[in-house]
């Protein structure tokens, strides 16, 4: 995906242009006589282009003659089965889109009209631990690919390794980062590629069944992604492409994806007819010189102009206006590219969301170099598929009309959207505070270091992700103590605790320290008969996945100074929550639900006080539905909380701030709850709501914090 500076930059894409020429009448003569003498009819999947060339003429006798499955690239047009095609595609994530729903979202992709589905495999997902496969539930790829087949789709397959889309490090495993000496990733260093021909070694088999020539749906694999606004490693690129072709053969369709400038196809291409180049550029430009330019990249007659990424709609971060994309714009701009007969693919027709702790982060440059930028937990993208599946919108209707005037066949009928329900206000109880549950850690699992080390670099299964805590002793001085902690990734919670004396004493919230804005903080004078304990919880928002700065550790990234002097002696403690495809061995989220207990005395004496009130506690609430009928997708809004994390009967339906805005509610879908008793935990890491009251609603709500709806007309 292009990325501005600016997230107020839109990017977005268009579709590529198939070159039409006139053809003798004498061919078209021939071909009708054919079709009378075999009987057969061919349904047509986009307007012919010339037949006038020898080549154009055998491929459509070829089709007469013979059943076999191809796709192809001559004379500047894809041809599928010998006939030539366009690409209507869209991108569709199966991980941002639990398994029930998949067919679901695909029926609506088809009702859009489309014909062909891209979408990304991310690594991290598929082995989140060196040698740990996961290909079940949410990560059942080939499940995937199979339900896109039966509903008669394409496929274009965005392998990676490295994929941004907008998810934690691009889709790279983040035990990449732990290992010594540190990795060039996205390079032709050694020690990299022997670690992607290894996962390229388990991915590439378990799809190579599933290629259009084999009776599959995938029509293309994408060779990395955008390489060309990273790198210029050209070793690397060739590797890649070697490896693909060893493990899918020469007749797949490889591909590349760059922005359209000169500057990222000279970086990000190769050169010749083994792969072919594909361009995205911003919604709105002129799509004619960038195809022009895009032929340069390709081989002769190899260069059927393709837009991969056409941007609906663009991501937005947590603090920022919700990002908007008028369906009018977008659809007169999907149109200027339809009506030169080109091809597209919508990114994103269906964004989904960020389940878990997958979302990613960019980097925005400012004043001071560069700015920390978490994306929030919906990936709704301004889809004209919403996140909750909907499709009663402007922007369908919008892209649907423009997609129906340029397909030959008619279009299925626009199914209704799910419906959906709110079920109310759900009263919490809080039932315990975080730091007391560190006692359930086993001790195997705490790492002790003279200096703090990175959440990677802790080694210890389920602590690539969520938080990290991270303790030490000082002696308190009569005027208080400065601390400074250099390098946070990305939010450190800063608390110090004295229980010498008495053993029901709680942590003192002394401030938080944020990656965007460090700055020292004053220890106050503590009385205490022994050393103070410092507590620092760190909170990993997601790492980067664009850009320079990808190589992004979390954690406590350096030493941590206290007045002036370096603080050693450290315990590392992972908090074992899980994510998409974990679940830790002490599962607190699990164990915190069936509680229905308090689990410190002190939790009801110390309700009202202030500073207890940012100490992190885990919220509870059961809350039961009825019948079956009354299963429905539902939001869970946050509005008068903190920040935090949400669970619903153990899933992770991802992160909360709706102090900072835009997102006030949580997706739940449908396929999460059941008949019968429900359970929610929060873990509220700052205030709770005064009431510990959310509510359940019907329809999402993106007005938290300061934040509005930001409308681009570009």
């Amino acid at each position: 995906m292009i990325r501005p500076n600016s997230a107020s930059n839109l990017s977005s894409k268009f579709t590529i242009t198939m070159a039409r020429k006139g053809g003798p009448k004498i061919t078209l003569f021939l071909l009708f006589i054919s079709i009378i003498a075999f009987g057969v009819f061919v349904p047509v999947f986009a307007p012919l282009p010339s037949l006038s060339s020898s080549s154009h003429s055998h491929r459509h006798r070829k089709v007469f003659t013979a059943n076999a499955r191809s796709f192809e690239i001559a004379d500047d047009v894809f041809w599928k089965d010998g006939k030539p095609f366009r690409i209507i595609g869209g991108d569709l994530h199966y991980f941002r889109i639990l398994p029930e729903y998949w067919e679901d979202r695909l029926l609506r992709a088809k009702a859009l009209g489309l014909n062909t589905i891209q979408t990304y495999v991310p690594w991290n997902l598929h082995e989140p631990q060196p040698g740990n496969l996961v290909f079940e539930g949410i990560a059942d790829l080939v499940s995937f690919l199979k339900i896109c087949q039966k509903l008669d789709f394409l496929v274009m397959l965005r392998a990676g390794p490295y994929i941004c889309a907008e998810w934690d490090l691009g889709g790279f495993p983040a035990w990449l980062l732990a290992i010594e000496p540190a990795l060039k990733l996205r390079s032709s260093d050694p020690a990299y590629l022997k670690l992607v021909d290894k996962w390229w070694g388990i991915l590439l088999p378990k799809v190579a069944h599933l290629l259009y020539n084999n009776g599959g749906p995938i029509i293309m694999v994408q060779i990395e992604n955008e390489f060309g606004s990273y790198g210029d490693d050209q070793s690397y690129l060739h590797h890649l492409v070697k490896l693909a072709r060893e493990h899918l053969g020469e007749n797949i369709v490889l591909y590349t994806t760059d922005g359209g400038t000169r500057e990222t196809l000279e970086k990000g291409t190769i050169r010749g007819d083994a792969v072919f180049s594909a361009v995205d550029f911003s919604t709105g430009e002129d799509p004619s010189p960038i195809f022009k330019l895009q032929k340069e990249f390709n081989a002769p007659g190899k260069s059927p102009p393709l837009s991969a990424e056409f941007y609906t709609g663009w991501l937005t971060h947590w603090g920022e206006d919700l990002q908007h994309t008028g369906a009018g714009f977008t659809a007169s701009a999907l149109e200027k590219i339809f009506s030169q007969n080109g091809s597209a693919v919508l990114y994103m027709a269906h964004g989904g969301t960020n389940f878990g702790f997958y979302n990613g982060a960019n980097t925005i440059a400012d004043e001071s170099g560069y700015t920390y930028k978490p994306d929030i937990t919906s990936y709704d993208y301004d889809a004209p598929i919403k996140e909750s599946g909907d499709v009663d919108n402007a922007k369908f209707r919008a892209l649907k009309r423009v997609i129906g005037r340029h397909s030959v066949a008619s279009l299925p009928s626009t199914p209704p959207d799910n419906e959906k329900t709110g079920y109310g206000p759900i009263r919490l109880q809080k039932t315990a505070f975080l730091f007391d549950l560190l006692d359930m850690i086993n001790p195997a699992d705490v790492v002790e270091s003279r200096n703090p080390v990175s959440m990677e670099s802790v080694g210890q299964v389920f602590n690539m992700f969520g938080f990290l805590v991270y303790v030490s002793e000082y002696a308190s001085k009569d005027d208080g103590n400065i601390l400074f902690i250099p390098k946070v990734h990305d939010r450190a919670q800063v608390f110090v605790l004295c229980s010498s004396d008495d053993k029901e004493r709680r942590p003192t919230y002394i401030g938080t320290i944020e990656r965007w804005s460090n700055e020292k903080l004053l220890l106050p004078n503590t009385k205490c008969a022994s050393n103070i304990s410092l507590i620092v919880l760190v909170e990993n928002m997601g790492r980067v996945n664009y850009g320079q700065y990808m190589f992004d550790r979390k954690g406590i990234l350096s030493s941590v100074y206290l007045d002036g002097r370096i603080l050693d002696g450290w315990k590392m403690i992972t908090i074992p929550l899980h994510t998409l495809n974990e679940v830790p061995r002490t599962n607190l989220i699990t164990l915190v639900a069936h509680s229905r207990i308090v689990t410190s005395s002190a939790l009801r004496k110390l309700e009202d006080s202030e500073r207890v009130s940012k100490e992190p506690a885990l919220y509870t609430a059961h809350f039961s539905i009825e019948k079956d009928n009354q299963v429905k997708d539902t939001f869970i809004s946050f509005s008068g909380w903190g920040k935090g994390i949400a669970f619903v009967n153990d899933f992770n339906i991802g992160r909360y701030w709706p102090s900072f805005g835009p997102q006030c509610t949580l997706y739940v879908p449908a396929p999460i709850l059941h008949r019968g008793e429900n359970v929610l935990v929060i873990l509220e890491l700052e205030s709770h709501h005064p009431e510990l009251v959310v509510n359940s609603v019907d329809q999402p709500d993106f007005t938290c914090g300061s934040s509005k709806s930001n409308v681009h007309q570009l």
